[in-house]
């Protein structure tokens, strides 16, 4: 996907997200991610991995298993939205499930395959899209959004929270 979502196909909560994302393919900037990101994760001890930069903020473990789960999330409304669907899909409060995600048990080789799983499985989605599909506008949490939206919102959150790491837990 080339074309970036116009602002029309998404909230501007969404576009704090999509506007992180850098030009190009998106699928190749998702690849890129995943290497760097499984970089990051092999890299760290499991005290880092178990630390927190403030009481009451994620442990880092968190941060990379909440960024999984969002992406599963996002990609959830993306296939449905991709295949026509146009119900309203359900919002979520990512401090429910946070907390109650396994991933302070985890090992961190078990994060990073986690971590890889999620994101084949949403390149292998985004990958047998057709051209028409990615402009389909559906219903998530009350609000317009579209498929490359949707698929923008994937990598820029991730981005987002990879910044947070970088200057909060990793300085």
């Amino acid at each position: 996907m080339r074309e970036r979502p116009n602002s029309n196909e998404y909230t501007p909560y969404q576009g704090q997200y999509i506007s992180l994302v850098p030009e190009g393919d998106l699928i190749e900037i998702l690849e890129a991610q995943k290497t760097r990101t499984l970089d990051l994760i092999a890299g760290l001890t499991e005290e880092q991995a178990n630390s927190r930069y403030a009481p009451g903020k994620w442990s880092l473990k968190q941060v990379f298993g909440h960024i999984g789960d969002n992406e599963r999330i996002q990609s959830y409304r993306l296939l449905r939205i991709a295949r026509g669907d146009q119900t309203n899909l359900p919002g979520y409060d990512q401090d429910e499930l946070v907390p109650n995600g396994p991933f302070e048990r985890w090992s961190l080789p078990q994060l990073a395959e986690d971590y890889r799983a999620v994101r084949e499985a949403t390149l292998t989605l985004l990958r047998g899209l057709r051209t028409e599909d990615w402009t389909r506008i559906g219903n998530a949490n009350g609000s317009p959004v579209s498929v490359r939206a949707l698929a923008c919102i994937n990598s820029g959150h991730e981005l987002h929270h990879l910044r947070i790491v970088e200057e909060k837990y990793l300085k």
